[in-house]
């Protein structure tokens, strides 16, 4: 590769580094860089042996480099680039809501199951219906999912799902956090004998029957072979008698059911003779053992969509199967119907959705609580410093599209660092502490004026005062700093000094140095520190639940609570109380 090839190679992985990098919070990936470059310019591919490593020289310089100073160097060498990711990032439309003239007012549903707090996965179809309802003026209706869930009989299952007290609040706190209104509030717990009263009558109408097999010989006799079980041709008569008996108590759990004859004959097995009623002993938290046969879900939107004058109704396109009952039921009785609109699934490539899974930590006393980071939900975001808007802009860009997405966190990290980046204040912080002693200092006393936040001079600095005695001054840094540090290099202490390195023991976590200056030069490798004594202890809960321990400068003594700061070369952290003396933060991104 010549020289002038390699100089046109150095500045493109420059300007792509800088943009990946910023656009994921400062800290570039080679691959996804790579990848790009190679996308781009096929002619470099005879030389990507020679490149890689010009590559990660490059990326880690970048690396190096403050949020700041990567977007200052990446307009040096592109001015418009800052402008084009603005572009790119603009608001993206959903489509209209079909038949809205026809139906008049619009009016939808959040229908939550209250089994643990809201997650990322769950926010999805919160912010669409929210979005739809402003556009249109309509009106959005809180109505809680609350069936009972799996039967007394699964109920020591892992697996097992069931609606929890406290979820009903939690669900409220998310929605607030969200900036979510709603008109009304319903829970299916209160509304048995409606369903009650429209099984009866489909019992009545010969639409529905009570069925005794069991699952597996319905499946497979039945269902897999088309066939009409034994149960299905008895009277309407003799279904309302068993239908009574079950709510009297004659049957117990996966004795009996209530299917609904849609027909054995269906292409998809899953819609051949639904069931609508099954029979539950297990106690709900908020009417107890007072109903013991409970609806299955798609049964009561039926119902309740009918009733409540739902005009449009979104779904994600694996719950297909719910709208073809809803319509089953509507034609039936000749009720008018409301819009199905269906988005694709989001598979959450980085992380692990699961209320149930949750639920079972916090019971078991692995997580600390719903606001634990490891359950991702929308509690757990509020307290790492996540913003309402962050989260809704990263999935209204998502659409309404029918197609999987592979949803990486990285996009919502960057969407909240575009809100944060402008108000959070930075300070000093090192994790795991390596004492850093500096000889041949010529002051007594210096006081480094770092700016509270370089991209508003106009808010000032901060000071923090080192003090030198015998000519030496002792500062702590990161171990992973120390870690980098050669003898006989010159390092510089981030608006302090420059210093040259003598002696590495990590093994005894201490590092020797003499002074070398005081002017910033660029070339020097750039580090955080904090003074040896004073200084404040800080812990860290990362995303992975594990605590990270380490020393922020004594500036840290008075900043306001729950609001997010910066450590500078670290990442964003939300500080949320303190703990005998040492200030306990969230690990924002």
């Amino acid at each position: 590769m010549d020289k002038e090839l390699e100089k046109e190679v150095k500045n493109l992985f420059w300007i792509e580094g800088l943009k990946n990098a910023i656009h994921y919070g400062g800290s570039p990936d080679k691959k996804a860089v790579m990848g790009k470059i190679m996308g781009q310019r096929k002619d470099l591919r005879a030389h990507v042996k020679e490149i890689l490593p010009l590559l990660e020289e490059i990326l880690n310089q970048i690396r190096e480099l403050s949020l700041e100073e990567q977007k200052q160097r990446l307009l040096s060498l592109e001015p418009s680039a800052l402008e084009e990711k603005k572009k790119v990032e603009e608001k993206k439309e959903l489509p209209p809501l079909p038949n809205v003239e026809k139906k008049g007012k619009v009016i939808m549903r959040l229908a939550p199951y209250p089994s643990g707090a809201l997650h990322i996965g769950n926010a999805r179809m919160i912010i669409l219906n929210d979005e739809y309802v402003k556009r249109y003026g309509g009106e959005l209706i809180l109505f809680y999912d609350d069936t009972i869930g799996s039967p007394k009989a699964l109920r020591d299952s892992p697996k097992a799902k069931y609606v929890l007290l406290e979820a009903y609040d939690l669900i409220r706190e998310g929605l607030e956090w969200l900036g979510v209104n709603y008109s009304r509030e319903y829970f299916k717990s209160d509304r048995m004998s409606l369903y009650y009263d429209y099984c009866e009558k489909l019992i009545k109408d010969g639409m529905a029957y009570v069925c005794f097999c069991s699952a597996q010989d319905f499946k497979v006799k039945y269902k897999d072979k088309k066939k009409n079980c034994p149960h299905r041709n008895h009277s309407r008569e003799k279904n309302l008698e068993e239908w009574n008996a079950m709510l009297e108590g004659t049957y117990g759990e996966m004795e009996a059911v209530v299917r609904l004859k849609t027909e054995m004959t269906q292409k998809d097995p899953a819609l051949r003779d639904q069931i609508i009623m099954r029979i539950s002993e297990a106690e709900h938290p908020r009417v107890g053992t007072k109903y013991r046969v409970w609806p299955m879900l798609e049964f009561s939107w039926a119902i309740d969509d009918h009733e409540l004058g739902i005009t449009h109704i979104l779904r994600g396109a694996d719950l297909i199967k719910e709208d073809f009952i809803e319509n089953f039921i509507w034609d039936h009785f000749q009720w008018e119907k409301a819009e199905f609109l269906h988005y694709g699934r989001i598979n959450f490539q980085d992380i692990k959705l699961s209320k149930t899974e949750a639920r079972n930590n916090i019971q078991k006393g692995i997580y600390e609580g719903w606001d634990d980071p490891r359950t991702w939900s929308l509690q757990s975001l509020k307290k790492r410093g996540i913003r309402p808007e962050a989260l809704r802009n990263a999935l209204l860009d998502l659409g309404m599209s029918m197609t999987g997405i592979t949803f990486s966190v990285n996009w919502l990290y960057a969407k909240n660092q575009d809100i944060i980046d402008e108000i959070s204040d930075r300070y000093f912080y090192v994790e795991e502490p390596v004492l850093l002693e500096i000889n041949n200092v010529p002051f007594k006393k210096i006081i480094a004026k770092p700016l509270l936040l370089p991209t508003k001079p106009e808010k000032g600095h901060r000071e923090i005062e080192v003090l030198s005695k015998d000519d030496q001054l002792n500062v702590y840094i990161a171990f992973a700093d120390a870690n980098r540090l050669t003898p006989n290099t010159v390092i510089r202490l981030k608006d302090l000094m420059n210093i040259e390195i003598k002696n590495v023991e990590l093994n005894n976590k201490k590092i020797s140095a003499t002074f070398h200056s005081k002017e910033l030069k660029r070339e020097y490798l750039i580090i955080q520190w904090v003074p040896q004594n004073k200084n404040i202890s800080v812990e860290i809960l990362k995303v992975d639940g594990t605590i990270k321990k380490g020393l922020g400068e004594i500036n840290l003594k008075t900043i306001p609570l729950n609001k997010t700061i910066q450590f500078e070369r670290y990442g964003f952290v939300n500080p949320v109380e303190w703990k005998n003396s040492i200030l306990f933060c969230y690990f924002t991104h």
